[in-house]
């Protein structure tokens, strides 16, 4: 368990000799939003950086934050992208993929909390799911062939999950997707499994690529100040115990730049944690297929007016 001194440290002493490319999914609020600020100062502006979500104006004032680069080919921009529809994020990954030569660091981080039940997209997937899951299988599955052009070409390429390494469970291939038993708690312990197996299934395709899920633990984040059922004092407790979101990033991207290849869980400080509460291999592929007929599923979806 490193201290924060030394990660930090060891963050600064990150300077590639390729120029990075690194996209940000949830990045306008929170972790990402620290992550992003992180990288952009340890690389100085001098990287092309892309922020993914829904909040412009915050975006905004994040890259008005970042160090003016020296190198022409820098580019920091925000790209609109409701993460909640998979088809909002096949626009944006089909875009990304014109466009882009390559992706070094693809970071994901949207997030969801609440005590509401099921709560349906009009796609048909449940938003703390699609969020915390569906989603980053998309990104994930659609960017793959731009992280693949990173590592072809001797850089890195790497792909980073924050979420809940250790904290997930047992899952029923009876109910995948929770379509017939659903809770919150349930929802809780499923998408981190599924997380793995999912980052298992590309780590066996592509060994020579970087797939890390990690825990962040308890940060104080606006996560939680959106929901009327917490107490204030609920959250003046919980961030009083809480992790900074600039310290917490400093781990992220430690556990981001010391990761070679492979799949890779890792805890709240970066450490790697191996098979710790690692539920469900044998369900790998099972969970893989449902996965993708998911999102295949909602994306044939019709939409009035779309």
């Amino acid at each position: 368990m490193p201290a924060l001194a030394a990660v930090r440290a060891a963050n600064a002493a990150f300077s590639p000799a390729y120029f990075p490319v690194a996209v940000f999914v949830g990045g306008t609020s929170g972790i990402g939003r620290a992550c992003a600020e992180a990288f952009a100062r340890y690389t100085q502006g001098n990287a092309h950086i892309i922020i993914v979500g829904r909040n412009k104006s915050a975006a905004d004032e994040i890259i008005a934050s970042f160090p003016k680069p020296t190198k022409p080919e820098a580019k920091h921009e925000f790209v609109s992208c409701d993460v909640f529809l998979m088809r909002n994020i096949e626009a944006t990954t089909t875009s990304l993929r014109e466009r882009l030569p390559k992706i070094n660091f693809l970071v994901l981080s949207p997030g969801l909390a609440n005590l509401r039940g099921r709560d349906e997209t009009v796609e048909g997937i449940d938003k703390r799911l699609g969020l915390h899951y569906y989603a980053r299988w998309k990104f994930v599955y659609d960017l793959l062939p731009l992280i693949r052009e990173a590592k072809d070409a001797g850089e890195d390429a790497k792909v980073m999950s924050i979420l809940g390494a250790a904290y997930g469970g047992p899952i029923s291939l009876d109910n995948l997707g929770l379509k017939k038993s659903y809770s919150t708690s349930r929802s809780g312990l499923v998408t981190p499994t599924y997380t793995d197996l999912m980052f298992e299934h590309h780590a066996r395709e592509n060994p020579d690529l970087a797939f890390i899920h990690i825990n962040p633990g308890a940060v104080a984040t606006p996560i939680m100040k959106s929901n009327h059922w917490v107490s204030r004092q609920f959250i003046a407790l919980r961030n009083a115990l809480s992790t900074a979101p600039e310290d917490c990033a400093e781990y992220m991207l430690y556990a981001l730049f010391q990761t070679e290849r492979g799949f890779s869980r890792r805890n709240q400080r970066g450490d790697d944690i191996g098979n710790l509460r690692y539920f469900s291999f044998d369900k790998m592929e099972p969970v893989w297929e449902h996965s993708r007929e998911e999102i295949d599923r909602a994306l044939a979806v019709k939409i009035d007016g779309a």
